[in-house]
């Protein structure tokens, strides 16, 4: 029995928590990129909040809890963790502080865009506000079902740079 429990131990350590020594990815940094190509998440495409894309990934690909999933995300998001973040990302994803990020609700991984009666639109071509501010608005938006829904608050969360890489 302990050396079952052991080569079992093993072979998850090595398949699974060590990086693979060819890209320095492990299996779920694999499934979330992955899952991020196949949902159309490409560079000058809108953001997408990270719910969506946490939830493509577990259902498809990596059936465990979403904690760990987001948590690859974020950490792939943060030009703090990685020399070169593989995803862009767009919201509060934690500082080198140890501030954490935002619950995956509110973080969106292009520019967010916004379903008005005119169709979709981006929101800095409604709102002209400033970096790191609260804006009182008044616009209707249509809730998922299509129905008209009041927003009377914008947060802007600043601009934030990011690197971008290109492979063959």
């Amino acid at each position: 029995m302990r050396s079952s429990f052991l080569d079992y131990a093993m072979s998850v350590i090595v398949s699974r928590a060590l990086p693979d020594v060819r890209d320095g990815l492990k299996p779920v940094h694999r499934r979330v990129l992955y899952s991020m190509w196949t949902n159309g998440n490409r560079p000058g495409r809108p953001y997408v909040k990270s719910a969506n894309i946490v939830g493509y990934v577990m259902g498809n690909h990596h059936p465990h809890g979403d904690s760990a999933i987001y948590d690859t995300l974020v950490r792939m998001a943060q030009p703090f963790s990685l020399r070169y973040p593989l995803v862009d990302g767009q919201g509060n994803f934690g500082s080198i502080d140890d501030d954490p990020p935002a619950a995956m609700r509110y973080c969106c991984s292009a520019d967010t865009r916004i379903a008005t009666s005119r169709g979709t639109q981006r929101i800095g071509d409604i709102f002209d506000a400033a970096p790191h501010s609260d804006n009182d608005v008044e616009l209707e938006v249509l809730d998922r079902l299509g129905r008209p829904v009041h927003a009377s608050k914008l947060f802007h969360s600043g601009d934030h740079s990011t690197l971008r890489l290109r492979t063959r």
